[in-house]
């Protein structure tokens, strides 16, 4: 195995650390202790229990459901806000999923036990490979326009789950080292349209939405006002 440390400049600083692998059963255990250390190194010993547990279930999921001896990529990052878990495997058809087993079953459990642990997890499909990834709260504080904010966690959730549903036309991951940030606007304006949509199928007034939704943003704390968006008409 081998390690990459990266520092990003974006809107926060985040530290960034990965390392390939090979699903194989002894490499879980391994992996387990490289983290443990990447973690103290990061001052973050706090998240080290629950950390190595959802990296043991996701790279044991690859080696489950993808196959023995699928070559893989282990992503920790961290911007004092989140700690972020992500595994890379290349098959884009066995996605993952909570499944609800008996008491007694002896597997099937890896991925309700990520959604027990993890504030947040999901899935992102690119071409020729997918993303499996989950997010532990550190406890600091994030400002109301950083990555971290819940309103920008929920946009992101959707964006993904949105790829899920629409996987030709929109593969969305944050950061804009990694898709264009084209991709990722239009994502978000296809995310609205259908929005709009909905509150229109639904007998809801579309302005009296739209005027509601600006109002929200215009009062939060250091809410930056603009032009309000226009209903699409498709």
């Amino acid at each position: 195995m081998g390690e990459n440390l990266v520092i990003q400049e974006s809107r926060t600083t985040r530290k960034q650390w990965d390392v390939e692998f090979t699903s194989h059963p002894e490499e879980v255990a391994t992996l387990r202790r490289v983290v443990a250390l990447r973690l103290q190194a990061w001052d973050l010993p706090e998240l080290v229990d629950t950390a190595s547990l959802c990296v043991s279930e996701l790279v044991s999921n690859v080696l489950t459901h993808v196959g023995l001896g699928t070559p893989g990529l282990l992503v920790l990052s961290e911007n004092g806000a989140d700690l972020r878990i992500e595994v890379h495997d290349p098959d884009t058809r066995s996605l993952p999923a909570v499944v609800l087993t008996d008491t007694d079953a002896e597997g099937g459990r890896g991925m309700t036990l990520v959604d027990a642990l993890a504030d947040r997890w999901g899935v992102q499909l690119h071409e020729g490979h997918k993303v499996t990834w989950c997010e532990l709260d550190t406890g600091s504080a994030s400002s109301d326009d950083s990555p971290g904010h819940p309103s920008v966690t929920r946009a992101e959730a959707l964006l993904d789950l949105y790829a899920t549903l629409r996987p030709p036309k929109c593969s969305y991951e944050p950061g804009l080292g990694r898709v264009g940030r084209m991709m990722a606007e239009e994502s978000a304006i296809d995310v609205i349209t259908d929005f709009l949509r909905w509150f229109r199928v639904r007998g809801c007034d579309v302005e009296d939405a739209l005027d509601r939704a600006q109002s929200r943003y215009d009062a939060e704390p250091d809410g930056v006002g603009g032009g309000r968006p226009r209903a699409s008409s498709a």
